[in-house]
Formats: C-alpha cells, sequence, structure tokens
C-alpha cells in the first residue's frame, strides 16, 4: 500500500521551517502595509481551510483583539448579494486557491477597495492572482487527498501574520520552535499508535475542544469522517454539554483535546462526568496526571503554548486517523468519494 499520506504526515515540521524562513520577510511587509486598515477580518475558506479559519478566530481574537467573522460564500454566487465588506480585512484560504466560491469573496472585496491576502499553496492559482497580497504555504504539491501539511502551514501562516501585526519576536521565536514539537510529538504517538486496533469497528464517535482546540477537535473529526468513513461528530466542549451528551452510553467513544491552559479545568469536569457515564475517553493532552485516567492517552510534549497547541494536537488525530482507515482496510492515500481539489460555487 502507498505511503503517501504517512510521507506528508511527517513532512509537517519541515514544511513549517520551510514557511517560517521563506515567508517572514514578506508576511512582516504584508503586516505593515495593512496594519490600521481594518477594524475586522473576514475569512471565507471550506473544508480543512474552514478549520484554520476557526483557529483564527481565537488566535486574532486573543492576541490581536480583532474579531473575525467567517464569510458565507454563497452570498457572492448564489444569491449575488455581496455584504457591504466595510472596515473588513479579507482573507481567502485555500489549498489549491481553485474553488470558485472563495476567489469571488476576494473578487469582490477587492471591488470594493478592502485589503485582500490569498493565503494558498499555489502562488499561481485564482485566488493568488484575485488578492493584493499572497502568503504561500511552502508546502510543496500536497498529493494525498486529505490534506495534512497545508492544514498546518495554514496555521503556521496565520500564527505568522499575528506575530507581524502585533510586531512581536518573541512569539515569532516561539513559533520556530513548532517543528521540534511536531517532532517529539511523532516520537509519543509512535508508541501507543497500535492500540488503534482496538477501535476497528468503531462506527460512530464525538471530538471535543474547545477555545483555540476547537479548531483542533473539527480538523480531526473531518480527517476521520474522510480516511476511515466513521461517523465523526465535532463540539466545543460548552455545546456537548448542551444536548449532544445525551448521546453517551458506555462504550461510547469519544476523543478530547486540551492542554494544560485556559479550559483545562473545564475539560476536567467533563473527563469526570464522561466517566461517570463509562464512555470510551481518547485524549490528546500534555497533563500526565489526566493522561493517567483514561482509555487511550495521546501525549503531546511539555511547554507548548496554548496559542500554537493546534499545530501540535492535530498530529495524534491526523495518525489515528491514518491507522484506523488502515486497520479498516481501506486506502489512506485515495478515499472512496472525493477528489483532491473541489471547486464550489
Amino acid at each position: 500500500m502507498s505511503k503517501i499520506l504517512e510521507n506528508e504526515i511527517l513532512e509537517q515540521p519541515q514544511v513549517i521551517e520551510n514557511l517560517l524562513a521563506a515567508e517572514f520577510s514578506n508576511v512582516d511587509e504584508i503586516a505593515r502595509k495593512i496594519r490600521g486598515k481594518y477594524k475586522y477580518v473576514l475569512i471565507a475558506a471550506r473544508g480543512t481551510s474552514d478549520n484554520a479559519a476557526r483557529y483564527a478566530q481565537y488566535l486574532f481574537g486573543i492576541h490581536n483583539r480583532v474579531q473575525v467573522a467567517l464569510a458565507t460564500p454563497s452570498l457572492y454566487t448564489i444569491y449575488e448579494t455581496p455584504p457591504d465588506l466595510s472596515d473588513a480585512l479579507v482573507l481567502g484560504i485555500s489549498q489549491s486557491g481553485q474553488s470558485p466560491d472563495i476567489v469571488a469573496v476576494i473578487t469582490e472585496a477587492k471591488r470594493q477597495g478592502r485589503p485582500t491576502i490569498a493565503l494558498t499553496n499555489d502562488p499561481s492559482s485564482p485566488l493568488a492572482q484575485a488578492a493584493h497580497h499572497v502568503i504561500p504555504m511552502n508546502a510543496r504539491r500536497e498529493q494525498a487527498v486529505a490534506a495534512t501539511k497545508t492544514y498546518t502551514s495554514s496555521l503556521a501562516a496565520l500564527a505568522l501574520l499575528s506575530c507581524c501585526l502585533l510586531g512581536d519576536q518573541p512569539k515569532v521565536e516561539l513559533l520556530k520552535k513548532v517543528p521540534d514539537w511536531m517532532r517529539q510529538t511523532f516520537s509519543l504517538t509512535n508508541q501507543v499508535i497500535h492500540r488503534v486496533e482496538r477501535y476497528r469497528y468503531m462506527q460512530q464517535c464525538a471530538v471535543i475542544g474547545r477555545g483555540l482546540n476547537y479548531a483542533t477537535a473539527h480538523e480531526i473529526a473531518l480527517k476521520i469522517k474522510e480516511l476511515s468513513h466513521v461517523v465523526a461528530e465535532p463540539y466545543s466542549s460548552a455545546d456537548f454539554r448542551h444536548g449532544p451528551i445525551a448521546t453517551v452510553s458506555k462504550g461510547f467513544p469519544i476523543l478530547l483535546i486540551t492542554l494544560q491552559g485556559a479550559f483545562q479545568d473545564d475539560t476536567n469536569d467533563l473527563i469526570a462526568h464522561l466517566r461517570r457515564l463509562s464512555a470510551e475517553i481518547l485524549l490528546i493532552s500534555d497533563h500526565p496526571e489526566i493522561l493517567k485516567q483514561v482509555d487511550f492517552p495521546l501525549q503531546l510534549p511539555q511547554g507548548v503554548p496554548e496559542w500554537l497547541s493546534p499545530l501540535v494536537a492535530v498530529i495524534p488525530g491526523q495518525m489515528f486517523a491514518m491507522r484506523l482507515t488502515i486497520e479498516k482496510h481501506l486506502d489512506p492515500d485515495n478515499p472512496e468519494g472525493l477528489t483532491k481539489v473541489t471547486e464550489t460555487f
């Protein structure tokens, strides 16, 4: 069986290093040009890129004190009723840069005189051509249908843009540590990944994160669905308590992402509740004591700042989804029913 997806997962530390080395000056210049010219950020994206946009909602809100909204592309295409984008900085995120609806949002924003940025793995794509500024993902060609390295490179580019808008070099230096934390995560995950065999017959599960790792929950759930055909539903820990927790019965699999940070106590309380319900708990965390209390611990390295944790915490989820797919005798490189480039209108 081909190992395209596995190789691309393992490429991620080098991709991040390449991105930071190649794009710092570019992103710093973009930040200088757009600083003070907007009051909020609007992001157009689909699929995996939409999950990167969810990360930006928290990242720019916490660090830059800027509200981030997600665009509704069908307003620009199907309904032909684009909104007033006054005061917006408009970003389009797309690994291929091909989807017409994402391009339409950027085109309209440019027509309205708003600053626009394309974040794409193809600097010659229609999206890149439509925008004022381009941040290439520097991930080289991604061959596997399921996006991995373009997702984390999108997160790194957003983190770099946030740092440059702040003019915060110490945060940039922390960002440069991400590749090493990723490599440590590979080592830690490889110690337990064989235990995925336990979930070979799993048909459904919930994936839960909150705050900065709400995006991680969505992205891991998407990878599990795309690759293994398991119905994986993402939730914030808050939303999960508002109804969906009623679906939990003995042995129901729930994968949680939590780090030592703002939501640690919230997630600890949820884990205690789920244990009382006899759920099957899988946990991605850097908290040794909590990891001891769950059925499948996926340990993260110590010392990763919460704002950078989504770049690292997604890796055990990617590896879990890939291994589960193999255990189900499916092809992780070519999942049925999907194509690499999806064009929506």
